[in-house]
C-alpha cells in the first residue's frame, strides 16, 4: 500500500496561529528595520522581541468589542510587551501587517503544494513505468482509434503535473509580495528603506507599488494555479472513472476492505473518489472566479476582497492537497485489468488497425484514393456485419494484389504500436 500523505501541515500553514505567528514575525522585522535605521536601539528591540507574545483568546476577546481583528492582535500583543509598546506597528497600517504576512503564509503553501505535487508526480511516473508495455486501446471521440499502452496514458499526466510544478516554482516570487509602505501606499508616515530592510529580513520580494494593499492580482494567480492543477487531477480522474464502466473496465480505483457501493445493489464498486475529484474541481475554479472578482476594488482600496480571502485561500489550499492525497491514493493502489484491456481490442473488430493497411497499400504504390477507399469500404463491413477486420483483410481480392499473407498478419501486431515508448521514456525520470 501506497503511504498516505498528510495534510496536517496545510491545515498549519493556514490556521489562526501561524497567522498571528506571522503577523509578529513582520511586526519584528519591521522594528529590527528601525534599529538598523538607527530609530530605535538594538536592545529595545531585542526586550520587545523576547516579550511579544498573543493569547488567541485573548486576541478573540478584545476583537469583539474593537470588531478590528488587527487592532485586537496589537492591543493583546502590547499588554505582554509593555511600555514599548508604542513601537509596534509604527508608520504601519494593517495591511502592510497583513499582505506582507499572507505572503509568508503563501510561501508557504506554495512550497508545501510542489512536494505534494512532486510526491503524486513521482507516484503516478512509477505506475507509468509498471505499465509502458501494456497494450491498451486508444481513443479518439471516445471511439477506438489505434492501440497505445497504459503507462504512455499516464505519462501524459506525468507531463501534466510537471508543467504545473514549474508554474508554481516560476511564479512564487510573483505571488509572494511584501509591502510596508503606509496608509494609502506613498510612504508617508514611513521611510521606504523600513520596507526594503524589512522585506530583506523576511526574504520576500517587495510590491514595486502599492495602494493600502498589494494588488490582488497576484492572488489570483495562485488561486489560478491551484485551479489548473484541479483540473488535472479532474482529468486524471474522469479517465480513471471512464475506464472504470462495466462495459471497459481496464482500470479500477481501490476498493478497500469493507466499502460498500450502494445501500441496495450489493454489487456496486463505484469510482467514488474519482467522482468526487471531479466534482471539487469545479470548487477550485469556483473560488478562481471570486479571486478574479477581488483585483476591482474602489479607489486604494475597500474591504469587499476580505472576508472572500478569509475563506478561498485557506479553502482553496487546503483543498488541493487533500485532493493530491487521495489521488495519489488511488492511483498508487489503481487496479489495471490487463485481460480485459486484451479483450476489448475485440470491441472493434481489430479496426484499430485500419491505418497500417492504408499505409502499406500506399507504400505499395496506390494513390491515396483508392487506398481509403479499398480500406474504409473493408472497415465499414467489419463495422456492419460484426466481422473481423483482419479476416476481412486477408480476404480481399485488391489487397492480395499488393500485400501477401505473411504482410498483412504483421500488419495486426500490437507491439507495432509500442516500438517509441522507451524513447518516450527517457524524456522522463523521477523527481527528488
Amino acid at each position: 500500500m501506497i503511504k498516505r500523505y498528510s495534510r496536517e501541515s496545510m491545515e498549519r500553514i493556514w490556521s489562526d496561529e501561524n497567522k498571528f505567528d506571522k503577523f509578529l514575525e513582520v511586526e519584528i522585522a519591521v522594528l529590527k528595520a528601525y534599529s538598523k535605521k538607527g530609530v530605535i536601539s538594538r536592545s529595545i528591540v531585542a526586550e520587545i522581541e523576547k516579550k511579544a507574545g498573543y493569547d488567541i483568546k485573548r486576541v478573540n476577546e478584545i476583537e469583539k468589542k474593537t470588531k478590528h481583528d488587527v487592532i485586537a492582535f496589537l492591543t493583546a500583543v502590547g499588554e505582554k510587551v509593555g511600555r514599548y509598546s508604542k513601537y509596534i506597528h509604527m508608520g504601519m497600517t494593517s495591511s502592510d501587517m497583513i499582505d506582507t504576512a499572507n505572503a509568508l503564509i503563501l510561501r508557504d503553501s506554495i512550497e508545501e503544494i510542489i512536494r505534494g505535487a512532486k510526491k503524486f508526480r513521482n507516484t503516478i511516473y512509477m505506475q507509468a513505468k509498471k505499465y509502458k508495455d501494456t497494450a491498451i486501446v486508444g481513443r479518439t471521440h471516445g471511439v477506438h482509434a489505434e492501440p497505445t499502452s497504459v503507462g504512455l496514458k499516464m505519462l501524459v499526466w506525468v507531463d501534466d503535473l510537471d508543467r504545473c510544478i514549474t508554474m508554481f516554482e516560476k511564479t512564487k516570487d510573483g505571488i509572494t509580495r511584501g509591502k510596508i509602505s503606509g496608509a494609502v501606499g506613498n510612504y508617508a508616515n514611513i521611510d521606504p528603506k523600513i520596507e526594503e530592510l524589512a522585506l530583506k529580513e523576511l526574504k520576500i520580494a517587495r510590491a514595486e507599488i502599492s495602494s493600502q494593499i498589494v494588488s490582488r492580482d497576484v492572488y489570483a494567480d495562485y488561486l489560478y494555479l491551484i485551479a489548473r492543477m484541479g483540473a488535472v487531477i479532474e482529468k486524471i480522474a474522469l479517465q480513471v472513472r471512464l475506464l472504470q464502466r462495466t462495459e471497459t473496465r481496464e482500470f479500477e480505483e481501490p476498493f478497500t476492505k469493507g466499502q460498500k457501493g450502494s445501500s441496495a445493489m450489493p454489487h456496486k464498486r463505484n469510482p467514488v473518489t474519482c467522482e468526487q475529484m471531479c466534482g471539487l474541481a469545479r470548487v477550485l475554479r469556483g473560488n478562481l472566479q471570486s479571486a478574479m472578482e477581488n483585483i476591482a476594488l474602489w479607489d486604494e482600496r475597500d474591504i469587499s476582497h476580505s472576508s472572500v480571502e478569509r475563506i478561498i485561500l485557506p479553502d482553496s489550499s487546503i483543498l488541493i492537497d487533500y485532493m493530491m492525497d487521495k489521488m495519489d491514493f488511488v492511483i498508487g493502489n489503481l487496479s489495471v485489468y490487463e485481460k480485459n484491456t486484451e479483450k476489448n481490442f475485440e470491441r472493434s473488430f481489430n479496426l484499430l488497425f485500419s491505418q497500417r493497411v492504408l499505409l502499406s497499400l500506399l507504400e505499395k504504390g496506390l494513390m491515396r484514393e483508392n487506398a481509403y477507399a479499398i480500406v474504409q469500404n473493408l472497415a465499414m463491413r467489419a463495422w456492419d456485419e460484426g466481422r473481423d477486420f483482419e479476416a476481412l483483410v486477408l480476404d480481399d481480392r485488391e489487397v492480395k494484389k499488393y500485400l501477401n499473407r505473411q504482410e498483412i498478419i504483421l500488419l495486426f501486431d500490437k507491439k507495432h504500436y509500442l516500438k517509441k515508448v522507451n524513447e518516450i521514456f527517457s524524456r522522463f525520470k523521477k523527481l527528488s
